[in-house]
């Protein structure tokens, strides 16, 4: 072994017959340490994606339940304050969500109603505006070297009536699926109402026994996020239904004015495909340009597009950045990545859930990362009841004073909060 000047021996220099010495003896530790960091996210990124791939797979095979169940949450968030006025007022909590989609009910069947008789009167009017505009197009064709005329329409019709007899099997076939679709439909919309009923009655208690599922020491941070995460939804589904509220008034308006057919019904289509954000509002505006091509021809066509494209420009400029920019705090590109993605995989459901669970997740995630958790005064461990259901509520249970002072301070405690969250918002719009 060579010496160095100190005396101290030095250590051999490896030779080509020797293997270096691994870091602390084994192999494992001679890997960087960079690799060895990328090597444990990536394999714990690659069980997450593994497990909600599975979990998407799994709520994919009932997509009869889970897509009512998720529908009746958003129209929980924006029904909540009805149920909630109705019980600061003495009326029973049953009640009160009872009334309450009794009252959505019939103010969808009195929209459906009323659009149902303008698709009559609308339709008439189109189908004479589509028969001369179809005969002005044939006699225009017939001029043309295609002579395309009468007689190829008329060769047309029969091809397809014999298309029809031959295919009668399969038209039977998809006559069938239909009616097993219409099944689900109706399963669906039952589930949606039941399940909307007890969400608005019954919906803390709810949550707070799936919080008691979780151990007790994350059972503080599992409570506060998911009020955060559901506070975000419900701000979400609100400024999102204001949103296609005034977009639908305002192209709908502007169809009666331009005259052109389906105005009501136009408006209702441009409401229900504005809560999918970006592609929504933009292909239900096409439908609408498109009627007004078919029924009033170009200029008033064009004219309706220019109607169109205002309303896009004041939600894209306007309303969006000042209503939905501060309930949802997501980037454009990660709106519309988000749609897109929820589109290819489950449809029109996942385009229209898509950017509701991006934001509850955003908030969630950061609600946790931050831990605010911690020092969160609204985290609260029983459900809120006014002060009138407390006291019928401790003479139901016989809960003792302690228990009923504790319900009062909770009620008074929450009412300040909000009261302190109110000013607090007022003086955020003032600047």
């Amino acid at each position: 072994m060579a010496s160095t000047a100190h005396g101290a021996q030095r250590p051999a220099e490896p030779g080509p017959d020797r293997e270096l010495p691994s870091a602390h003896g084994s192999a494992a530790a001679a890997v960087p340490v960079p690799v060895r960091v990328a090597a444990a996210w990536s394999w714990r990124v690659l069980v997450v994606a593994a497990a909600v791939g599975v979990a998407g797979y799994l709520l994919s095979t009932v997509t009869v339940v889970v897509v009512p169940v998720l529908l009746a949450g958003l129209l929980a968030g924006l029904l909540f304050p009805l149920t909630k006025w109705a019980r600061s007022h003495r009326v029973p909590a049953g009640a009160a969500a009872g009334a309450t989609v009794l009252g959505l009910v019939g103010f969808v069947v009195g929209l459906l109603v009323l659009a149902g008789q303008q698709i009559v009167v609308g339709f008439a009017e189109l189908s004479g505006s589509v028969v001369a505009g179809t005969g002005e197009l044939l006699d225009r064709l017939q001029d043309t070297p295609l002579n395309f005329g009468t007689g190829n329409l008329e060769a047309w019709v029969t091809d397809f009536g014999a298309t029809v007899q031959d295919n009668s099997q399969a038209l039977l076939d998809g006559a069938l699926s239909f009616g097993a679709t219409a099944g689900h439909v109706l399963t669906g919309i039952l589930i949606l109402l039941f399940t909307l009923l007890f969400l608005l009655a019954d919906g803390e208690r709810i949550w707070l026994f799936v919080v008691g599922l979780f151990p007790l020491p994350a059972r503080r941070a599992v409570n506060g996020a998911g009020r955060n995460g559901w506070e975000a939804l419900v701000q979400y589904a609100r400024a999102q239904g204001l949103v296609a509220a005034i977009d639908a008034v305002g192209i709908g308006t502007g169809a009666a004015v331009l005259g052109v057919p389906l105005a009501l019904p136009i408006g209702i289509l441009v409401f229900l495909g504005s809560f999918i954000p970006i592609v929504g509002a933009v292909a239900t505006g096409a439908v609408a340009v498109l009627v007004a091509l078919v029924a009033n021809g170009t200029t008033n066509a064009l004219l309706m597009l220019g109607v169109v494209v205002v309303v896009q420009q004041l939600e894209g400029n306007v309303l969006q950045p000042l209503i939905l920019g501060k309930a949802v705090s997501l980037h454009p590109l990660a709106v519309f990545l988000a749609v897109a993605t929820g589109s290819i995989l489950y449809g029109i459901a996942g385009a229209l859930f898509a950017v509701p669970i991006l934001a509850f997740a955003n908030t969630v995630a950061r609600y946790l990362l931050d831990g605010t958790w911690r020092t969160d005064e609204r985290i609260a461990s029983q459900p809120f009841y006014y002060p009138w259901e407390i006291r019928r509520h401790a003479r139901r249970h016989q809960a003792t004073h302690e228990q009923l002072l504790a319900q009062l301070e909770r009620f008074h405690r929450t009412r300040t909060l909000e009261r302190r969250r109110a000013r607090s918002e007022d003086r955020n719009a003032e600047h």
